[in-house]
């Protein structure tokens, strides 16, 4: 469960709401163009791991050992993490696009080996509790570094001075962006730090083959394994499912604090405490369904999740800077100050509370829907599938919005294909049996 505390302040500082923002609205003077680099740098990443990690998941189960696995991409995922420090404003793009690439790559990766390690060390009757309470975990983790920048790092450009009315720690300069490339070190060194509980305490598989040989043999295993899930239509039905909605999901994650920061110029202090807002309510979301999961099934938290943030992608559309609801609600242009001042800004925040809610349910109870449906010899490759149904095409929503976005000069159109996404996996989820290898 550490492992999720580990690994969140990525997603949730670099990723979502403080370095991501941070490239869209202060990196370039151009913030769509930004939108449209960062979604591009976020699809290379996800064709890599579509492509790579079914082969490595299936090579896991022949080397037996997952802990080597995670540490090497690890090393990537450090390295990669401390170079975001060089992002300064008027510098190359490319660069900072290739270290993030690079560094989500190495982070699903890692994520798959932890994830093939669950089936053999939880009984499969506490397994959504366990994934849920890990994934709130995470969101915790996440919350803490992101309070820790927004309070304490993130300062106002104009004043030079945080939340708190302070100079932000070790002489940050927040005109040329130091409080938002800092985040990429901190989620580097947080995540070196609380690994190792993972690495010191949790059992691995015992060594397998030599690598060579698994390499033959997952490949093999891997090829066998794609025809034997095509005579398991259940586990076909949910992959293709959780294929389609997990690709708006990660277009909700990837591009919901940009577009914030297109729309509204929210500096890097409104972006973290948004961020704050969600983390808060997403581990209660996650707490809620750990116990829900149990009592309904993975299946039904999925369902509620989906429906959640199908609503909150249609408020987040809707709204423009003087409306919601499609123009149906007319929303006050003045400032009411302080934070989040206009009325168009405290809509866009209920609706990211409802995204909170459903974003770690959708993605742990999927994960718990899989670990029971399979046993524990096959989790490796299973769950590189199951990272390939979650990756294959996930660069088609972010490609849709680049594609939208650039065509219309709309980001507000390009975040309304996320819509199509959510929708289609769910009406799929909808007729896919509980456990998946359950017959229909």
């Amino acid at each position: 469960m550490f492992f999720d505390w580990a690994a969140q302040p990525f997603f949730t500082v670099v990723t979502t709401f403080i370095f991501g923002p941070y490239f869209v609205s202060r990196f370039t003077h151009d913030p769509v163009s930004a939108q449209t680099a960062w979604s591009n740098a976020a699809t290379v990443a996800s064709l890599f791991i579509a492509l790579l990690s079914p082969v490595l998941g299936a090579i896991a189960d022949r080397s037996g050992a997952r802990k080597p696995w995670i540490a090497f991409f690890a090393t990537i995922k450090i390295i990669c993490l401390l170079m975001l420090w060089q992002a300064a404003p008027g510098t190359s793009m490319l660069y900072p696009l290739v270290f993030f690439s690079l560094a989500s790559i190495a982070a699903e990766f890692s994520i798959v080996f932890n994830d093939s390690m669950m089936p053999s060390l939880v009984p499969a009757t506490a397994v959504g509790r366990i994934s849920n309470t890990a994934w709130g975990l995470g969101y915790l983790g996440g919350m803490i570094v992101l309070i820790t920048v927004v309070l304490f790092l993130a300062a106002n450009p104009e004043t030079g001075k945080t939340l708190l009315g302070l100079p932000p720690l070790f002489g940050l300069d927040p005109k040329t962006g130091e409080d938002a490339r800092i985040t990429g070190p901190i989620a580097a060194i947080w995540y070196f730090l609380f690994i190792l509980p993972m690495f010191l305490f949790t059992p691995d598989h015992p060594k397998g083959e030599r690598l060579a040989k698994a390499v033959r043999a997952g490949i093999a295993d891997l090829a066998a394994s794609l025809g034997d899930v095509r005579r398991r239509p259940g586990i076909v039905r949910f992959l293709l499912a959780r294929m389609v909605y997990q690709d708006g999901v990660n277009g909700v994650l990837i591009l919901g604090g940009v577009f914030a920061a297109g729309m509204f110029g929210w500096s890097t202090m409104e972006i973290g405490i948004y961020g704050i807002i969600l983390n808060v309510v997403a581990i209660f979301g996650c707490l809620a369904a750990s116990r829900l999961d149990g009592l309904f099934g993975s299946k039904v938290m999925v369902i509620i999740s989906l429906v959640l943030l199908l609503t909150a992608s249609v408020g987040i559309v809707s709204t423009g800077r003087d409306f919601t609801a499609f123009g149906l609600i007319s929303l006050p242009v003045h400032e009411t100050g302080g934070l989040f001042s206009t009325y168009a800004e405290k809509a866009y925040i209920l609706y990211g509370v409802l995204i909170g809610l459903a974003f770690g349910p959708v993605q742990a109870s999927s994960r718990s829907y899989l670990a029971r449906s399979i046993t524990p010899d096959e989790a490796g490759r299973y769950f590189g599938i199951y990272a390939l149904s979650g990756r294959a095409t996930s660069f088609m929503a972010t490609l849709s919005f680049s594609l939208v976005t650039a065509a219309s000069g709309s980001a507000r159109a390009g975040m309304a294909m996320l819509i199509l996404f959510l929708g289609g996996g769910l009406l799929l989820l909808l007729r896919t049996p509980y456990p998946a290898n359950r017959s229909a």
